[in-house]
């Protein structure tokens, strides 16, 4: 089997900074085009005709595709060699983009999601064990410093760079965008990044626990996001799937405590700080997933927002995160302040923001209304990223440290992934929900019906009882957008008391920045 040695590609001078540009564009590639998406969102379904419900697919296609990557990368660099593999992700990732601007209807451009997620799935992972080996041993907090700002500026950039498009363009180039950042950095990666190890093609993989995961997963995203739609337990098609959601999940934790190679390593759980930190990236992931996904849909549908101002509303909250994290990173790897307080405090400020988010339900809400509310939780995910990585990964031995990570990585993504197809669920569930109580309300016996019904024609006016209609629905659209950041804020105020598992990681040894 062949040994890793991280000396053996250590760079300097100009190559270095090519290596270190490449692999950051590539980083940037994969989260700059999420939030770029999620802006788009409104605008995509809009022209294929699709619902919220439908439109999430774009998203949840995309991070399911990265669920079933992420654990299998360290086997796909070992087997075809960690050059050819960074290489081929940024590849099918470009082509993939391309195929997603051309796509003629929303199915196939959910099928390109998916292939673009596949490429994406690597892409973040790889790039960190890049720069950690091109980088000597006396460098490494600047090559981690590196890779940290490449995946806060993401988020910041995303959001701007998708409205300005959807405005000024179409939807269409928040992919085409990606096409010269891909040929770039694929074209420089190919000529200067050496392989750390020949590939080794005796390398093995689980594919019965990969599989078992796919099913699981999969099975399980389909049933939460088609399940309001089909109306649950009651159609064949949601029964089926959960079905082999179950039966997929319990195999792959049965066959993986078993297996000599295992996909993820479940045994890793027996760490108390790694079993409430995964829990506690999980509500991170709904957070960050959900919310990204949620309020651009609100902020310009409800409110009437361009893409573009949408994308600076965005651009808040990540300003917040790109400005406190270097901060907070650096006081809690040198044991400054203690992380799991750093933590709690990170999980409190996003509970109090998403309740926040939740009192704003008047449709004349502004730009500067919701700036306060989004730097609060800017701070929060700042206070939260480095911290949690810190106490988790910090907290096991040396050796345990590939499988916990890679665990804690997962349970982000999934997180990430199950909270889009929830939020989706209350939300459309919501609006039924609303508009059948306000119109319970909305009669001639209340003055400001009747006003509102006689300034508009009278009650026998058709017109008017159409507008009063529009307004009730209206109305009970954003109060559902209201009930998915409530419900956000009361799971992440529930999990806080998580963090007293946390142990206080050893910042002697191994100091990872996710």
């Amino acid at each position: 089997m062949n040994v890793i040695q991280p000396q053996n590609v250590v760079e300097y001078g100009l190559r270095r900074v090519i290596v270190s540009l490449a692999v950051i564009a590539a980083t940037l590639l994969e989260i700059v085009d999420t939030t770029i998406v999620n802006v788009a969102l409104p605008n995509i379904q809009g022209n294929f005709g699709v619902a919220v419900d439908q439109g999430a697919w774009i998203v949840t296609g995309y991070i399911i595709a990265n669920v079933v990557v992420i654990p299998i990368t360290p086997w796909l660099a070992a087997r075809f060699g960690r050059r050819q593999y960074f290489l081929a992700s940024i590849v099918i990732f470009t082509i993939a983009s391309l195929m997603c601007g051309l796509a003629p209807d929303f199915g196939e451009l959910v099928f390109w999601r998916i292939i673009q997620g596949l490429g994406g799935g690597g892409l973040i992972s790889t790039s960190q064990a890049i720069l950690r080996d091109t980088y000597p041993l006396k460098e490494q907090g600047k090559a981690m410093g590196i890779f940290a700002m490449g995946v806060i500026v993401g988020p910041a950039l995303g959001p701007v760079i998708g409205g300005w498009f959807t405005d000024t363009l179409t939807w269409r180039w928040a992919f085409f965008v990606n096409l010269p950042v891909g040929i770039l950095a694929g074209s420089l990666i190919w000529m200067y990044l050496q392989n750390p190890s020949e590939p080794d093609k005796t390398k093995k993989l689980d594919w019965i626990g990969l599989g078992l995961l796919a099913l699981g997963l999969g099975s399980l995203q389909y049933v939460l996001d088609q399940g309001q739609q089909y109306d649950w337990f009651d159609d064949a098609n949601i029964r089926m799937f959960a079905f082999f959601a179950v039966t997929g999940l319990a195999g792959f934790v049965w066959w993986t405590l078993r297996s000599k190679i295992p996909v993820v390593d479940l045994h890793v759980l027996r760490f108390r700080q790694v079993a409430a930190g995964s829990v506690l990236g999980a509500a991170l992931g709904i957070s960050l997933y959900g919310s990204i996904l949620v309020l651009p849909q609100y902020l310009q549908g409800s409110l009437g927002f361009t893409a573009t101002l949408s994308g600076l509303t965005m651009l808040t909250r990540a300003a917040a995160v790109m400005v406190f994290t270097p901060i907070t990173a650096a006081l809690a790897s040198r044991g400054v302040i203690d992380v799991r307080i750093s933590t709690a405090l990170g999980f409190i400020c996003l509970g109090v923001s998403n309740w926040m988010l939740a009192g704003i339900t008047t449709p004349q809400s502004q730009f500067g209304t919701f700036v306060l509310v989004l730097v609060i939780s800017g701070i929060g995910l700042s206070q939260i990223f480095v911290p949690l990585s810190l106490a988790v990964i910090g907290g096991v031995p040396d050796k345990e440290v590939p499988s916990t990570s890679a665990f804690f990585n997962l349970s982000r993504q999934v997180g990430g992934s199950i909270a889009t197809a929830v939020l989706v669920t209350i939300l459309v569930r919501g609006i039924s929900t609303h508009q059948t109580d306000l119109a319970a309300t909305a009669n001639l016996n209340r003055p400001s019906i009747a006003s509102f019904v006689q300034d508009n024609g009278g009650e026998h006016a058709t017109p008017a009882l159409a507008k009063l209609e529009g307004e009730v629905t209206e109305q009970a659209v954003v109060l559902s957008y209201a009930d998915t950041s409530r419900w956000t804020a009361i799971i992440t105020f529930a999990l806080v008391p998580l963090v007293l598992l946390l142990k206080k990681p050893n910042l002697g040894g191994h100091v990872p920045v996710e």
